[in-house]
């Protein structure tokens, strides 16, 4: 029997752990500081333990996050690892740094079953949920690097948008975000840890019943027709049942909040001044800001960026009507790891990598590399292999 991985329990989940081992569900306040405040997996070393309570832990449960496969840096200074499941996937995880703030985003899934058009994450398949000790250990290795080189800035934002549908892992996803904002453990404030959906409806509504965080919805198109497209899950939770389930969201989390909605601008598919104002009609009755993402290209991507006017001039339609919208800056690019690129390494269990490299090959798909920054040889970033 595998031990328990304790990196994954919040502070509720550990009170039922103790009070199983027939102790004070007070210990889990102390095992939540250890673990996280001070990034100790060594429960010998958790000296305000007793030394009894510390070897039946070491008998019966780990604090492990996965194994770290590979390290890439990108010239601008982001970081992306590829870290081993326990299903003997790879999944991604990135951290970039901006100036006083470092923002994780961590995958919840090994792949991803959605196959939304513009995602390279969802050619490769789908193999499997990841376990929330899974989720909060890709937190708890980037806190621990950052720790070790010595940075004064720890984890300061953490977004669930990486490889995977997060609502489609709820009670895993929701554990997590749980432990990332207990004072105890990392101690982020609600409004910095996001979980990203595709548009699940109902498990939007249950959402805020479960842990009290930021939400994102990826929305991409102003109707369904062209969202049916882009975003399969819409075919089953169309655009008037997500808003609406974004409506009792907000209503349930307090007139403070808003809804981010993603928007991947792709040319000459919906970056339209015509998409725009169908937008802003949408949207109207949703407290909520617009984050706009230019398209970031991966290998045989059907899509491609558009030009820096059409994002500006999408971006001024949407602040003239009144909106607070954003253009996300594109980062890591050079190591794939910009949005949409995260694709690790996934045993399909769906036969989709299979389909989508015959018909990249029936179509001679032409294959899209972002441009390589102009950078002298010596410069290129690191590729660092680790273990």
């Amino acid at each position: 029997m595998l031990p328990d991985n304790l990196l994954g329990l919040d502070r509720a989940a550990l009170e039922r752990f103790f009070a199983g081992m027939g102790e004070k569900p007070f210990r889990a306040r102390i095992l939540l500081r250890w673990l996280h405040r001070q990034g100790e997996g060594d429960f010998a070393r958790m000296t305000d333990l007793s030394r009894a309570l510390r070897e039946r832990l070491g008998a019966v449960a780990e604090a492990r996050a996965p194994e770290v496969l590979s390290r890439h840096c990108s010239a601008d200074g982001t970081v992306k690892w590829a870290m081993q499941t326990a299903g003997g996937n790879a999944v991604e995880t990135v951290l970039i740094p901006d100036g006083g703030r470092n923002t994780l985003c961590v995958s919840s899934q090994a792949g991803c079953a959605l196959d939304c058009a513009f995602c390279a994450t969802g050619k490769q398949g789908f193999a499997g949920n990841l376990s929330a000790a899974e989720i909060v250990g890709q937190v708890w290795h980037a806190t621990r690097e950052l720790a070790a080189r010595g940075e004064g800035q720890a984890i300061t934002n953490v977004v669930f948008m990486g490889m995977g549908e997060p609502l489609l892992n709820f009670d895993a996803a929701t554990m997590a975000a749980n432990v990332l904002i207990d004072d105890l453990a990392y101690g982020l404030s609600k409004r910095r840890v996001t979980i990203s959906t595709a548009g699940v409806a109902p498990r939007i509504r249950e959402l805020a019943g479960r842990v009290d965080c930021s939400l994102a919805v990826s929305l991409h198109a102003p109707d369904d027709d062209l969202r049916d497209e882009l975003v399969p899950l819409n075919r089953r939770y169309p655009i008037a049942e997500l808003l609406d389930a974004c409506s009792e969201w907000l209503a349930q989390v307090g007139q403070r909040r808003a809804v981010t909605m993603e928007y991947a601008l792709l040319r000459g598919v919906n970056d339209s001044l015509a998409h725009a104002r169908a937008l802003a009609k949408l949207l109207r009755p949703i407290r909520c800001k617009i984050n706009l993402i230019p398209f970031n290209p991966f290998p045989g991507a059907a899509f491609e960026r558009p030009a820096a006017a059409t994002v500006q001039a999408f971006h001024a339609a949407l602040s003239n009507t009144g909106y607070t919208a954003t253009v996300r800056t594109t980062r890591g690019d050079d190591i794939a790891a910009a949005c949409g690129q995260l694709v690790g390494a996934v045993t399909d269990r769906t036969r989709r990598s299979a389909r989508h490299a015959e018909r990249a090959a029936a179509a001679a798909v032409p294959v899209r590399i972002a441009a390589a920054p102009t950078v002298d040889s010596g410069a290129w970033p690191a590729v660092e292999a680790v273990g």
